[in-house]
C-alpha cells in the first residue's frame, strides 16, 4: 500500500468513525427518549397518559412484570414468603421493594441497542449481539431484585447499606456489556480486515 492509498484508508476510517459516533448519539437519544415518553404515556398520574395505549401497548409494565415474577420465584426458593403486585415486591419479615422505571434497565438497553445498530457489522451478527446483550441485562436485573430481597431478608440490620444498589448495578452491567462489546467488535473488525485484504491485495500476474 503506497502513501496515497494509506491516506485514503485513513480518510475512510475517519469518515466511518464520525458516522458511527453521530449514529450512536442519534439512536441513543431516540431510544431513551421514546422509552421515557412511553413511561409517561402509560403512567396514570403522568402528563401524557393515554388509557388506550396503556392498556394495549404497555411494554414498560410488561418488562416490569417479567422482572418481578422470576425474582419472586428466586426469593421463595431461599425460603422466604413473598407477594407482589404490578410494581412492588413484599418479602414477609423482609424488605419492601418497589420496581420503578429507573429499575428496569431501559437506559443501558438503549445504549446497547444504539451502539450495536450504529456499528458497521453484518446484520446477523448485529441482531445476535443485540439479543445476547439485552438478555444479559435482563438476567442481571432479575438477580439484582432477587438478591436485594434475599440479602435484606437475611441481614435486616444492614438495609441502610444498600442505598446505592442502583449505582452498583449500573457499574456491573456496564462492565459486562463493554466486555461483550469488546469481543464482538474485535471479531467483526477481524472479519472486515479479511474482506478488505481479499479485495485489495490480489496477487499480481507476472
Amino acid at each position: 500500500m503506497n502513501e496515497i492509498q494509506a491516506k485514503e484508508a485513513r480518510k475512510q476510517a475517519n469518515r466511518k468513525a464520525i458516522k458511527f459516533i453521530v449514529a450512536l448519539f442519534i439512536l441513543y437519544i431516540l431510544f431513551s427518549q421514546a422509552n421515557l415518553f412511553m413511561n409517561s404515556v402509560t403512567s396514570p398520574d403522568a402528563k401524557y397518559y393515554n388509557a388506550t395505549i396503556s392498556t394495549h401497548f404497555n411494554y414498560i409494565q410488561g418488562l416490569r412484570t417479567a422482572l418481578i415474577v422470576p425474582a419472586v420465584w428466586i426469593i421463595k426458593a431461599f425460603g422466604f414468603y413473598a407477594i407482589y403486585n404490578e410494581t412492588d415486591v413484599m418479602v414477609v419479615a423482609g424488605p419492601y421493594l418497589r420496581v420503578n422505571y429507573s429499575c428496569l434497565g431501559l437506559g443501558v438497553m438503549s445504549f446497547l441497542a444504539a451502539f450495536v445498530l450504529a456499528f458497521p457489522a453484518p446484520w446477523k451478527s448485529t441482531f445476535k449481539m443485540l439479543a445476547i446483550g439485552i438478555l444479559t441485562i435482563y438476567i442481571l436485573n432479575v438477580c439484582r431484585i432477587a438478591g436485594l430481597g434475599v440479602l435484606l431478608g437475611f441481614f435486616e440490620s444492614q438495609r441502610q447499606n444498600f442505598t446505592y444498589h442502583h449505582e452498583i448495578f449500573n457499574i456491573i452491567v456496564y462492565i459486562c456489556i463493554f466486555t461483550l462489546l469488546y469481543f464482538w467488535i474485535k471479531k467483526n473488525t477481524r472479519k472486515t480486515d479479511k474482506i478488505e485484504v481479499g479485495e485489495n491485495d490480489q496477487p499480481k500476474e507476472d
